[in-house]
């Protein structure tokens, strides 16, 4: 699904929200370690980038800081390699590459049960990724949505920080920030979280709505109205 790279949401019945852009098949070349990243010819990065390393064992202890500063102020990443190593290994690799520098945040969602910043495609169009593919981390230790009796509807609470996707093992450059708890099926690697200040950053950013259009006056999904850009992403190391 290539029209907007947000969550491919299963458990909300909002078209192309959250989805990242597919990823077909097509001789794809593979790194040989555990995490197995895989080109993505079909869908090239609109940036230089290449395969991220992909060492045996991959390191799944510490937790790595990533500051991420941004037009409407600066967020501080913790990123835990142990909940989603492979995909702490990519984002890192990443942002040592410059991927995330000057890059725009192309999705708010303001629904009632979905509230997040989506970011990570350099073009800002939701539509691109990094040239990769690599498999899912999903957690298995989210608390159920209160009052969903199913256990399918989970809660991805204030200030986590998880991937988007297309749909399993798409993952790539898109993540989404979660300003107010907000209901997903477990469907989303969870690799880290966001500080305080980086709260206060996408609650102004989330106070300022979605861009209206003449058709919709009053949006619910779309580019913030606060442009929001990532100047710099960078590691500050593990602890």
């Amino acid at each position: 699904m290539r029209a907007t790279r947000v969550l491919a949401l299963a458990s909300l019945t909002v078209a192309g929200l959250l989805t990242a852009p597919g990823t077909a098949s097509a001789a794809p070349v593979t790194t040989n370690g555990p995490c197995g990243y895989t080109a993505t010819p079909e869908d090239p990065s609109p940036r230089p980038v290449s395969l991220p390393p992909d060492p045996d064992p991959t390191p799944s202890k510490g937790i790595v800081r990533v500051v991420v500063a941004t037009n409407q102020g600066p967020m501080l990443l913790s990123l835990d390699r142990a909940k989603a190593p492979c995909t702490v290994q990519s984002f890192l690799h990443l942002a040592k590459s410059r991927f995330y520098d000057f890059t725009t945040c192309h999705r708010l969602t303001l629904y009632p049960t979905l509230k997040v910043l989506q970011c990570g495609d350099p073009t800002g169009t939701g539509e691109r990724g990094p040239g990769y593919s690599y498999k899912d981390e999903l957690p298995t230790d989210l608390p159920n949505w209160p009052g969903d009796t199913t256990g399918t509807r989970k809660v991805y609470a204030r200030g986590t920080l998880a991937m988007a996707n297309a749909g399993p093992n798409t993952n790539g450059s898109q993540f989404f920030l979660v300003f107010a708890d907000s209901r997903l099926r477990p469907d989303y690697t969870v690799f880290g979280t966001v500080d305080r200040l980086g709260l206060k950053v996408l609650d102004k950013v989330a106070a300022g709505g979605v861009t209206p259009t003449p058709e919709n006056p009053a949006p619910v999904d779309g580019p913030p109205h606060l442009k929001t850009d990532i100047l710099i992403a960078r590691s500050l190391g593990s602890r």
